[in-house]
């Protein structure tokens, strides 16, 4: 049975990351480095079952909530929602165009985001706030954030590391897409955090590291982690590559603001499989 759910990830990776490309085509503004390093993460949260959601209920009560804070590297999230019924799959056409709700960077008014993720280093906070209400009211849901490895610059992402072990978030589980490059560099020529692990361990959260772009991986640690209730909140630091399966942007210290021509694309395309 597993083997075959792997099998159905992976096929949905490769429609992520086709229809993802074909966003960019029409909309080069988007930063397609970033949406290409966190589809495995999406795609395994999603089809993998870890999150609990209605598409037709996107208010009910009892769903799990994901917050992308991530929101430069949020596009490759719209495919995986107009699939599953959140909206109308012709909505991926007007990604950018004036007057779209589709942007760049996705904001609450579109059906399946949470929250508006624009300004980088709140994901975590807007997470604790919402795990702790949870708690507070007895409802058995889970808060997944997703953060890229650059906002860990931002000391807001250590206040909350701080506040959701403070407060045992067990229903907490973070997720870190640990590309290792931010805007205009390698993460480590501006802050290295490394070991990364270790100071999540020091702050007494529970720690797993695992290959982002192992769908098997992925869910096998974010399935024992959904279900790990032992008053700490929970980290996923998923080691991925900026830019995934494109050569040209793959390891690019600047692949963050590179972008594709529609030419470049229709052969990538093509050459997908």
């Amino acid at each position: 049975m597993n083997k075959k759910l792997f099998k159905y990830l992976e096929e949905k990776v490769l429609f992520v990351r086709k229809e993802t490309l074909k966003i960019h085509k029409t909309s080069s503004e988007i930063r397609i480095a970033s949406c290409l390093s966190d589809i495995e993460i999406f795609v395994v949260l999603y089809y993998g079952k870890i999150l609990k959601f209605k598409h037709r209920n996107i208010t009910w009560k009892e769903r799990d909530m994901l917050i992308v804070s991530k929101g430069h590297g949020a596009v490759s999230l719209y495919p995986i929602l107009a699939d599953l019924g959140f909206f109308d799959k012709t909505e991926l056409i007007t990604v950018c165009n004036d007057g779209a709700k589709f942007g760049s960077i996705p904001d609450c008014s579109i059906p399946g985001f949470e929250t508006i993720s624009g300004s980088l280093g709140h994901g975590l906070g807007i997470g604790c706030g919402v795990a702790l209400a949870l708690k507070k009211k007895k409802i058995n849901s889970e808060v997944f954030v997703v953060l890229g490895d650059g906002e860990l610059f931002e000391g807001s992402v250590w206040e909350a590391v701080m506040f959701a072990q403070q407060h045992h978030l067990d229903n907490l589980l973070l997720i870190i897409d640990n590309n290792k490059i931010s805007m205009l560099d390698y993460c480590k020529n501006t802050i290295d955090l490394t070991p990364l692990d270790e100071k999540f361990k020091v702050f007494n959260w529970e720690v797993r590291n695992a290959n982002g772009h192992n769908v098997e991986e992925l869910h096998n640690v974010l399935t024992e982690l959904k279900e790990h209730k032992k008053n700490k909140p929970k980290v996923v630091i998923a080691d991925t590559v900026k830019g995934k399966g494109i050569p040209k942007l793959e390891n690019d210290p600047l692949c963050h603001i590179r972008y594709l021509t529609p030419e470049e694309i229709d052969k990538l395309l093509g050459e997908l499989k």
